[in-house]
Order: C-alpha cells, then structure tokens, then sequence
C-alpha cells in the first residue's frame, strides 16, 4: 500500500532544499544533545524514514536516550516515529525493542497528565500489531473511567478500532461501550460509543435508541447526526423499521444545528415520498438557505432541492412553496439567484404564477433604487429573462410586466435593455391585444432612450407596429423632436458660425469659407468662449448618434419612415396629405445623407447605409405594390417565422428534458414491491452515505463507455519500452483537480535493483504532490507505484521524468495530460457569446486540414472531439448549400470560458468528393486554454485524415 493510498492522520512539511544529515551526527544529536537539539535530530530521523530511509542502528539509540524524556514536543514526535518507524524483522517478527516502547506507552496510559494520556490513545487507533496492543488493554480499559471527557472520547476510539483489527483481544467490546453509553454524560464521548456500536453492533444501538427516543431533541448536534446516519442505515436494510423512527427525523428537523436539519432532511426524503415528508424537507431546506450566510452552503442546500424538483412525484409539492423560495433572492450572491430564479420558474403553474409575477416585478423595481453595480445589472437582466418566460407561456401575464419593464429601455444598462425590447417584440408580435398598449408605452420613454442599439430595437418596432393614423403621426413627431432643426448641416454650420446665446462671451477668430462634398459652402471660424457650451448635452438624441458617425441607426430609420409612410398613404384618402406625409419622410433621410457626406460627422457614413437609405428614398417615390407588400407585410411574417423556430426549438429541448426525467418501464419488466422484497436484496439499492464518502474521496463510479475494460485501457501509456531494464506504464486517472498516475513497473533482470526510484516532473500548471517512496525489486518482480498531482488551470500538461535504481536509470516516455478531462460544454445566449468574443483577447485560428467530404459529419467530429456544444440551432445548420457556420461553447471545470466559430465551406467545383475546407477560431480568456484547444483541433483533424 503506497503513501498516496493509506489513510493520512499527519501532514509534516518536508523542505526541499535542506542537505540530508548523517547518520552519526543524527546519534550525536540524540545521546548527547539538548531538549532542543534532540527535538530537532528527532524530526530530522522522521523526515529520512518518510523518504525511504532504513536508520535501523538509531532505533535504540531514541529508546535509550528520548523515551525517557518527559518533553511534550518529544512525547508527540515519539508518536509520528512510532507509527511510521519499521516495527518487524524482514520475515515479520515483532522487533525485541518494541517490548521497551510497549512498556514506556503503558506507562503514558497511567500518566496523570491527560493529554498525554489522550495522545497516547489516539496513537494507539493507528497501530496494526497484535503483540503491542495485548498488554496494554487493562490500561485502555481503565482509560474509560477517566474523570476527563478528552481521555474517554479516545480511549473508546482506541477500543472501536482494537476491536475492528483484533476481535480477539477485547471480545466483550460491544457490552463494555453499551453500559459506558448508559452512563456517560459527555456529548463527545456519548457520540463516539453510539458511532462505535452502529458500526460494531447495530442491535445494541438501537436498544440505547429505544430507551432515549424521545430525548434526541436534547442531545448534542454531533450525537444528533449519528443517529440521523443509524436511522438510515436501519431503514435502508429493514424497511419495516421506517414507522418506528420517521417520527424521531421529523423532530431532528426543527434542529438547532443546520448540519442535523440538512442530514435529517436529505434523510426523510429517502424514507418517505408522502407529500407532508417531502413538503416538510423541502421547508427546511428552503430555511437552511435563508439563514445560512455562507453562499456555498446556499448552492450546495439549492441542488438539493433542484434535485427534489426533477423527481415527477415531488414537483407538485414544491409548486406549493415557490413563494417561500422567492424569499432566497434576498440573497446579493448572483449564483444563488440565477439557481433560485430556474428553479421558480421550472415550479410555476398558473397557480402560483400571478403572485411570482408581483414579487419579480418588485424585485426589479428594487433593482433601480440600488446603487449601481455590476451584479444589479446582472440580476435585473435575470429578473427581465424571467419575466419573459412567465408571460411567454403565461400570456395573461404580459399586460401587467410589459409597463414596468419598459421603464428599463431608457436603462444605462444596455444588456437590461436588450434583453426587454426583445420581450417587448416577441409580445407586440404575439398579443395582438397588448399591440396598443406597447406602442402607446414605447411612445412614452422614446425620447429617453440613451443607447443607440436600443434606439434602432425601438424604432423597428413603432415602424412595423403603428396601424392607426394618429399612432403613425405621434412617430413622425417623435423622430423630429429626436431630430431636431433639419437641415442638420445647415443648422449645425450656424450653431458652428456664432449663433449662440448671448449671455456668453464670444471672441470670433478669422472666418473661413470651405467647400463640403456636397458642394455647399461651410462656415468655420474659431471660437473661445469664456465658460464651455454644453453643446454635445443639448443635442437631441438621434442627431447626437448622427454626429458621432453612427449612421447604422440613419439606415434603420429609413425603413421605418418608409413603412409609416407607405401605410399613411394606405390609410388617408386625401393626396395632399399623402404627399406631405411621404415628402416630409423624404425630406429627413435627404438631410441625412446630406450630413453623412459632410466633414461635420466624426465618422463618414458607409456606402451600405448610404445604400439603404437611397434605396427608402426610391421606393417612397415610386410607392409600387410590390415594395409595399415586402416593407409591411413580409418583414413581419420573417419575424413570425423566427419566433416559431424558437418556440419549436424550446418545446423540444423541454420535451427532452422531460423524456429525460419520465422512468420509462417496459411492458414486461418486474415489479419491485418493498415490503415483499427480501433483506439481501435491498443492499443493491444505493447507500447515500457511501456514496457521498465516495463522492468526497474522489471515488465515484463515472458512466464508462459500454466496454469498461476498453476505457480504461485507452488511458495506459506505455513509458518505456519492453527490451529496458526496468519497464513502465501508467494508467492516468483524471479526478476534477487531482491526477493519480498508477505506475506499474516490472524489474526485467535478473539482479535485485535496490532504491528503484520513480523520479518525476511537470510541465505546465501542474503540480507533484508528493515525492514516490523508493523500492526495493526482486528478479523480474514487479510493483505499483502512485503518484499524486495536482491541476491548476486548463492548460495541457506534460508529466516526465526516469525511474532510477543503484544500478541503471531509464528515461521514461512524456505522459500529456488530455484537456478534455476539465472541458464541459456549457450554453450561453447570443449576446452573450458576442460580448465574451469582443472581450477575450486570446485568438487561435485553426486552418480545416481533413479528408471528411460532409460539412455536418464534420461539425460533429468537432463537437465530439472538443467536448464544446453548438449553440447554432439546428434549423440553421439544416439544408445544404456548400457553405457552413456554426458557434461553439464549453466550459472548464475551473471556470474558464471557450468560444469556437466554426466557418467550413465545401468546394462544389472540385468535385463530390473534396474535402471540407475553412477555419476554425478559438477565442479564450487565457492563451493556454485557447492554443490546447487548437492543438487538439489539430490532432483529431489528423486522426480523421489517416
């Protein structure tokens, strides 16, 4: 058994660089030295037996010259030396000296300080020799009766593990910590025996259980949460048991101590489905996480009820308290929101959802009185994501969260306002009812709208939403106080040439006349004001966009004007005002490109807006059908289709979920009844304490591939070769942040190799935790050596080193360390892809070198071998045009995020069968996470061209 697998009760920090000190000045030391020299001979000797040294020739020496001692730093490292100091003769007989040091511990076991006496005991948990423990048990058993709680906790430790190793020497065990439990008034001691009887005699536990049922709600939260683990225990072997001791997990609910409520609850939902059980948990989970301030507790408690959620019996409990969940986002941790705000809104009914609406929408109302910051941000954007999902699939809700959200469009915040004028828009489109309203609001914060990307998302929707003349009226007013004076250059040019207010105090510099691209004149002049105009503040808010050189916007507004005049045309009877309507429209897109050809705009306006906006100008003058029907008709029905496509999309991911959740049973599958099955067959069903001891140690059992023998194989690296002197493979075992190599090496000689030593280094944020004890090989004998290291970062790793031994070295092959171990594929929105791809710094273009002719068999060659997810929707990637686009997600297990665009295209001219061509661009946030994901791009595509 290495290092790495035994059970560690001391950690000792080696230093690296000290010099190893000699065997006789070590003696030298510890004969004749001082208490302070003999301390530091002593950790020195421990430090050389960790690291495989024998030392068999001090072993006396510590006997004759530090037993003794009385030291308490002496008695405490004598312990460590004990335990790990070699204690028999290579054919495994005791050592004669051992009888001095069994003597020396009884005499610590009567010592009057407790303490020592405490320590002692402990000591004695981890010794494995028969020989040593039979004459100290009259000692461990007086030891019980000891008037100090910290002596008789240990020594019933000492019995239980005694009794565990070698039933022999203490038979009656059992009885003796039965009658100690009876008596004993201590909370520490009390919990140690009851732990010791669960796991050495359950009968005689739950005697001392029956006698003091009713008192548990007193006992101490240690005691408490052994019994909550042997009523477990009991339940999950006895099933009829459950009666006798629901009662008693109910009452541990009401707990003082959060550990007991959340293991009593975890419980009860074990042994009952019964809606009061699972409501009364779920209370006490939602409690936990109230009153709990640690925010990882408050995650851990959140999965638990998620957990709860996904089982169809319990959801409909758990509609019941959504309110009661709600009360956690008084929590300011964003995580926890984001889990409490899924889990509401996966538990809302029409029920409930009237009341979930109020509370979201004081939520958000909150989030505007708080002074700003990042995460209020973050948080207003989950309660508007939400808000959006209630009165999509509650549409009675959309006429009371459609006001108070559209406050937000004026937000500083533009992801807030983003993710509302796309409800917006999916409502207008959705509720035919709600149309009159949303304008009227949209009309209303119009002129307050600070973010041009917004302004743009508003003016779509008043150009294809505004049915009535008086509607279409109140936009064209709207857009001319947004305006303001027209013509833009001219009234700029003046503003420019001295027409200010008079109170200021001007000085005009020498005119001079230019010429703009226009052909117009412009009038500059230099001005010096005595206190600065505030010019820029004053300028209405679409002009303002307009001079900052951001004509996107021009050319939005040119599609609307065109739609709300094409249907003012439709509406009025009388050309004069049909004509005046549609000259006006035309009038503001002229001046508008006027401007954007002028040298006043800091940026010039752009061939394909000047495009768009020419294109508006012809359709208005020429008002055919044809453009009538494609500007107000079919630009909607694009907008329906799209809406559609997404609702498909998410009644078919929910429908999968769903699938996913529903235990389908087959027609001929048995029945399991509990009260018929027998009590060796209930072992089969999984323990939940076994399986979160495992979870914790890093055990748990993955899902391997179909062949378990194969996936494991697939992970052996053969590290030197079969003709060395010493071969080597190891087996990599990837556990979250910990990387255990299981070394097998075999001595291909015929000669003894003795210190045969695994010598290894890393390569990249990889860490060795522990140095590898040597070894000491027979002829063509062979052994398992472990090692233990430690990840920091997604990053690829390189493990190397050599093995050597007294008489040759061999250099061991380089073990990489495969990334997609810690990559998970993760899904974001659109805009959030878009935000993090502007933001990452880290770009590796990978050129497509493949022989695969199909770009999908392609894409999801990709996808399996990056482990990242298409956020690209199916329909997207459907058809076949020779051309394909795709954005891929994943996530590190350390929090990293990475993007792919994937951009292939087919060359139809060189035939059917040419291979799939283009790149593929990683972005990440940090260089090692974006050049492995390339490097494996890399690889698969080669593998794929062999």
């Amino acid at each position: 058994m290495t290092a790495a697998e035994n059970v560690c009760y001391t950690l000792i920090n080696v230093p690296m660089d000290s010099e190893p000190p000699s065997e006789i000045s070590l003696k030298n030391d510890l004969e004749k030295g001082d208490v302070k020299s003999k301390t530091e001979a002593l950790k020195k000797v421990i430090i050389m037996i960790l690291n495989g040294e024998k030392l068999p020739g001090l072993l006396m020496t510590i006997i004759r010259f530090v037993l003794p001692l009385q030291d308490h730093t002496i008695k405490k490292l004598l312990l460590v030396f004990w335990e790990i100091v070699p204690k028999t003769t290579p054919d495994g007989r005791l050592l004669h000296e051992m009888i001095l040091v069994c003597d020396a511990y009884r005499k610590d076991l009567q010592h009057p300080n407790e303490f020592i006496r405490g320590s002692t005991l402990r000591f004695l948990c981890k010794l494995k020799e028969a020989e040593l423990l039979e004459p100290l048990m009259p000692a461990i058993r007086a030891c019980l009766e000891h008037r100090h709680s910290y002596v008789r906790r240990n020594a019933v430790l000492a019995i239980y593990t005694i009794y565990r190793n070698f039933e022999h020497l203490i038979p009656d065990a059992p009885e003796l910590i039965h009658d100690f439990l009876v008596n004993e008034k201590d909370a520490s001691c009390k919990r140690n025996a009851f732990m010791m009887l669960i796991h050495a005699d359950q009968d005689r536990a739950l005697d001392y259980l029956s006698t003091c049922i009713d008192q548990v709600q007193t006992f101490g939260d240690i005691l408490q949460l052994v019994i909550v683990e042997l009523i477990y225990k009991v339940c999950h072997a006895n099933p009829s048991e459950r009666a006798r001791f629901i009662r008693c997990i109910y009452n541990l609910l009401q707990s003082s101590s959060p550990a007991v409520k959340y293991e009593a609850a975890g419980t009860l939902v074990t042994l009952s489905s019964a809606p009061t059980a699972i409501k009364a948990a779920a209370q006490c989970y939602i409690d936990l996480i109230i009153k709990e301030s640690d925010n990882n507790v408050k995650l851990i408690v959140l999965d638990r009820l998620i957990e709860l959620k996904e089982h169809p019996a319990h959801e409909r409990v758990l509609q019941d308290l959504v309110m009661d969940i709600l009360r956690v986002l008084s929590t300011p941790d964003l995580e926890v929101r984001k889990k409490t705000l899924q889990l509401a809104l996966d538990l809302v009914s029409s029920r409930n959802v009237e009341e979930l609406v109020i509370v979201l929408k004081k939520e958000v109302i909150k989030t505007n009185n708080v002074s700003e910051h990042e995460d209020t941000d973050k948080y207003r954007q989950l309660l508007v994501r939400t808000l959006h999902s209630c009165s999509v699939r509650f549409p009675d809700m959309a006429a009371n969260v459609i006001p108070v959200l559209m406050e937000f469009l004026s937000d500083n915040n533009e992801a807030a306002a983003a993710d509302v004028l796309e409800f917006v828009r999916e409502a207008i489109q959705r509720f035919d009812n709600l149309r009159m309203l949303i304008v009227e609001k949209m009309l209303e914060v119009f002129h307050a709208i600070k973010s041009v990307k917004i302004y743009r998302g508003a003016l779509w929707i008043l150009g294809e939403y505004c049915s009535t003349k008086e509607d279409i009226q109140s936009v064209m007013t709207e857009i001319r106080r947004s305006l303001g004076e027209i013509p833009i250059v001219e009234s700029e040019i003046k503003k420019e040439a001295g027409e200010l207010k008079p109170e200021e105090e001007i000085t005009v510099g020498p005119v001079q006349k230019l010429v703009t691209e226009m052909g117009t004149y412009a009038t500059q002049s230099a001005l010096s004001s005595s206190r600065p105009t505030k010019k820029e503040e004053d300028r209405p808010p679409l002009r303002g966009f307009l001079l900052d050189g951001d004509f996107f916007v021009a050319a939005s507004l040119a599609t609307t004007l065109t739609k709300i005049a094409l249907r003012y045309v439709a509406l009025v009877q009388e050309k004069k005002k049909q004509n005046s309507f549609v000259a006006e429209a035309m009038l503001l897109m002229a001046t508008i490109l006027h401007l954007g050809k002028s040298s006043l705009p800091k940026k010039p306006i752009t061939d394909d807006d000047v495009d768009r906006i020419s294109l508006c100008l012809k359709v208005l003058s020429e008002c055919s059908p044809l453009m009538n029907d494609i500007f107000n008709k079919e630009c909607r029905q694009s907008l329906s289709h799209m809406l559609s496509a997404k609702l498909e999309e998410e009644k078919l991911s929910q429908k999968k979920e769903s699938e996913k959740r529903n235990v389908t049973v087959q027609p001929d599958d048995p029945i399991s009844f509990m009260q018929l099955t027998a009590k060796n067959e209930m072992n089969c069903k999984e323990d939940q304490f076994q399986l979160s001891l495992l979870a914790a140690m890093g055990n748990t059992q993955r899902k391997e591939a179909a062949d378990p023998l194969a996936s494991k194989l697939n992970k052996v690296t053969q590290l030197t070769g079969f003709s060395d002197p010493v071969y080597a493979e190891a087996y990599v075992h990837v556990n979250q942040y910990d990387i255990v190599l299981d070394v097998l090496v075999v001595n291909q000689t015929s000669d003894t190799l003795q210190n045969c030593t695994l010598e290894l280094a890393t390569l990249g944020d990889l860490k060795l935790v522990e140095k590898p004890s040597p070894l000491t090989l027979a002829p063509h004998d062979f052994a398992n050596i472990k090692a233990n290291v430690k990840v920091a970062s997604t990053e690829n790793g390189i493990i190397f080193g050599n093995i050597a031994s007294d008489r040759n070295c061999v250099v061991l092959s380089d073990i990489h360390i495969d990334i997609m171990d810690y990559i998970q594929p993760a899904t974001c929105t659109d805009a959030e892809f878009r935000q993090m791809w502007a933001e990452f710094e880290w770009e590796n273009k990978v050129t497509v070198n493949t022989n695969m002719v199909d770009l999908n068999d392609y894409l999801q060659h990709i996808l399996k071998s990056t482990n990242m997810k298409c956020l690209t929707p199916e329909k997207a990637l459907s058809g076949y045009c020779g051309f394909m686009a795709a954005n891929l997600y994943a996530r590190s297990i350390f929090g990293e995020d990475a993007l792919a665009n994937v951009s292939i295209e087919k060359p139809i001219h060189q035939g059917p069968d040419a291979a799939v061509t283009g790149h593929i661009r990683i972005r990440a946030k940090s260089q090692g996470m974006a050049l492995s994901l390339g490097d494996k791009i890399n690889l698969s595509q080669k593998k794929t061209s062999i």
